[in-house]
C-alpha cells in the first residue's frame, strides 16, 4: 500500500495509536529534516497545552525499523538514567528523548501502509538550528555530542544493530569511485579531471582510521553519526546545548567519526554547493570551539591515539564526502537530489577546498588540539 499524504485525520488517528491524553487541538510538518516525516501536534490536557512529535519512519533509509526502534529505546532508556544523575530535577525531561508508548506497549506502531510511527514528548524552550552562527553554538553542540557518547560509553555494544550497513566505509567509498571513474558510464570523467587526480592523490588517507581500529588502538564505540549542528537542541535561553536528537544512526562506530563530521559541517562559512571557492576555508576559531567543547565532556574516555587524530578525523570526513559527490556525478546524478547540472561535482569541489584548507592549517589545528586537551585516561 502507498503511504497516506499528511491531513489532520491522519494525526488524529496516529495520536490514538499512542498513549496520549487529553484532546487533538492541531498538528502539522514539523522541522527540516529531509528523512523522516516529523509532525509536531498540540492537545488539550485539562485546560494546558501539550505537544508532542509523531515520526514516520523513511522505509527506504531505514531497512529494519523493528531494529532501528530496540535501538533508541535502548538509548533513551539509557541516557534518561544518566541524566537523572547530574541534571535538575525538574529539567530532567528536556535533557532526553522520552518516547510515548504505543498502546499496546511496544514503542512504535505500524499502520495499514506499512510504515512505521513513533512519539516523543516535546522538548520546550530549546530549538535546532541548521547554521552555526557563532564559536559558543560550535562549542555547545560538540559538548552536547561529547557528553551523549560519554554516557553511551558505559552501555554494553551488545544488542545494538546496525542501522545503516557500512555507514562511515571510507575505504569502500573510495574504490567504489574509482570503479565508477574506469566505468565512465554517463562520458563525465572528462568533466572532473582535476577532481579524481585530487582524490586519487589523498587514498591513503581513507585507511588511516580504519587501520588504526584494526590494530586495536582505537576502539569501537556507541556513537552518533550524524553530528550536524541541527540534531541537538539548544536552549533558547541560555544557549546551551541541552539534548542530542535524531536517534536513528545510533550504532557501534568510532568516536573520530563523530568529532570529524562536526568539523566538516561547521568549520566552513560557505555552504555545501558553494561555486566560489575563496569563500570555503576551516575558521580556527570554529575548529577551537569545537575541540574545547568536544574535549570538555568526552576527553575522559578518550584515549591517547583517539586524541591524536582528532584533526585528522576532520580530514577524512570532509575527503569522504568529497568522494561521494564525485561518484555520484561520475554515475549520473543517482543519490544525491540535484538542482543544477554539475551539481554534485560543485558539492564535490567545495568539500575538496574545505580538505586543501584543513591540511593547510594542520600543524596549527593539533596545537590547538593539545592546548585544549582534557585529562584523559591512557587506554580505553
Amino acid at each position: 500500500m502507498n503511504r497516506r499524504t499528511w491531513t489532520s485525520d491522519l494525526l488524529r488517528e496516529v495520536g490514538r495509536q499512542f498513549d496520549l491524553r487529553g484532546e487533538f487541538l492541531e498538528g502539522g510538518p514539523y522541522g527540516t529534516g529531509h528523512i523522516n516525516d516529523t509532525f509536531a501536534v498540540t492537545y488539550d490536557q485539562a485546560g494546558t497545552r501539550v505537544r508532542y512529535v509523531h515520526q514516520r519512519l523513511n522505509a527506504h533509509v531505514f531497512k529494519e525499523p523493528a531494529k532501528l526502534m530496540e535501538n533508541v529505546e535502548r538509548v533513551c532508556r539509557h541516557t534518561a538514567l544518566k541524566v537523572r544523575e547530574t541534571a535538575p530535577p525538574d529539567d530532567i525531561s528536556r535533557r532526553v528523548l522520552n518516547l510515548v508508548p504505543a498502546v499496546g506497549g511496544m514503542p512504535y506502531w505500524v499502520d495499514d501502509a506499512g510504515d512505521t510511527w513513533r512519539t516523543y514528548f516535546f522538548i520546550e524552550n530549546a530549538a535546532t538550528h541548521d547554521v552555526i552562527t557563532s564559536p559558543d553554538q560550535a562549542q555547545e553542540a560538540a559538548r552536547a555530542f561529547g557528553h551523549f557518547q560519554a554516557m553511551l560509553a558505559v552501555l554494553p555494544a551488545e544488542g545494538i544493530h546496525e542501522t545503516v550497513p557500512d555507514f562511515h566505509p571510507p575505504r569502500k567509498r573510495f574504490e567504489t569511485l574509482k570503479r565508477a571513474a574506469e566505468a565512465d558510464t554517463r562520458d563525465r570523467v572528462a568533466r572532473a579531471g582535476p577532481e579524481i587526480e585530487f582524490a586519487f592523490s589523498r587514498e591513503p588517507l581513507a585507511g588511516i582510521l580504519l587501520d588504526l581500529h584494526a590494530a586495536g588502538e582505537i576502539p569501537a564505540r556507541i556513537t552518533h553519526n550524524d553530528t550536524k549542528l541541527n540534531n541537538v537542541m539548544l536552549d533558547n535561553r541560555t544557549g546551551e546545548g541541552i539534548c542530542v536528537i535524531d536517534l536513528d544512526t545510533v550504532m557501534p562506530g568510532l568516536s573520530l567519526y563523530d568529532f570529524g563530521d562536526m568539523v566538516r559541517t561547521a568549520t566552513s562559512p560557505a555552504a555545501e554547493d558553494e561555486r566560489d571557492l575563496s569563500r570555503v576555508h576551516a575558521r580556527p576559531e570554529m575548529f577551537e570551539a569545537l575541540a574545547r567543547g568536544f574535549l570538555a565532556s568526552a576527553g575522559n574516555f578518550l584515549n591517547k591515539t583517539e586524541r591524536a587524530h582528532l584533526v585528522t578525523a576532520g580530514k577524512l570526513l570532509t575527503f569522504e564526502n568529497g568522494i561521494r559527490f564525485l561518484t555520484d556525478f561520475l554515475s549520473g546524478d543517482v543519490y544525491f537530489k540535484t538542482q543544477r547540472d554539475a551539481h554534485n561535482l560543485d558539492r564535490c569541489r567545495t568539500q575538496f577546498a574545505l580538505l586543501r584548507s584543513l591540511e593547510a592549517q594542520e600543524a596549527a589545528f593539533h596545537k590547538i588540539v593539545d592546548s585544549v586537551r582534557a585529562p584523559a585516561a591512557e587506554s580505553a
